[in-house]
């Protein structure tokens, strides 16, 4: 699924109105890969942010 940020940016880790891959969805929070990355030493890919924080993107329109 793919979403967008609402909120306003943070250079750090994600970009207002930029759209993201979402990994999965755990207890009202969105697995993403944020603007750090994939972490080759990582087990478990992406950070957990707020659902709130993010609109749902119909993948077919990009």
């Amino acid at each position: 699924m793919k979403v967008k940020y609402l909120g306003e940016s943070q250079s750090c880790c994600l970009l207002k109105d930029k759209i993201y891959e979402c990994l999965d969805e755990e207890d009202g929070f969105f697995r993403i890969i944020d603007e750090e990355g994939y972490d080759e030493d990582e087990e478990i890919q992406g950070h957990l942010y707020p659902t709130e924080l993010f609109e749902t993107v119909d993948e077919d329109k990009d």
